[in-house]
């Protein structure tokens, strides 16, 4: 699937709003803004420790939410369908063109207009 730094900035995106504001902040100073566990530390006036735990929890808690309401599942699998609906659509397009049905071509063109939007 994704790697963990991309799948846990994925899994901020759908349920950042969701942590405190503590894990929000650590969380966007470490993985946005770079910073080390040294440098959030000091920002913060915690230990190091102090530090990793909170961003592990809040990990923890992204995942737990994945679990429970599945966002990003359901995202992904709403992006796999859209792909999959353009790609049969191209198909159709490029089968009736050689028929000449112009309004089912002019149809199925406007809905893939519209996934081509979505992709955007």
């Amino acid at each position: 699937m994704f790697d963990k730094i991309a799948e846990v900035s994925l899994l901020y995106d759908f349920y950042g709003q969701l942590l405190t504001k503590k894990q929000q902040n650590v969380m966007e100073l470490y993985h946005e803004e770079n910073y080390s566990l040294s440098e959030i530390a000091t920002e913060f006036s915690i230990s190091r420790q102090g530090v990793h735990d909170a961003l592990k929890n809040a990990e923890k808690a992204l995942y737990d939410y994945e679990k429970k309401l599945g966002l990003m599942q359901k995202f992904a699998a709403s992006q796999a369908a859209i792909k999959h609906i353009d790609t049969r659509i191209n198909q159709i397009i490029k089968d009736k063109k050689n028929n000449q049905n112009n309004d089912l071509i002019y149809k199925l063109q406007e809905i893939k207009d519209i996934i081509d939007k979505l992709e955007q």
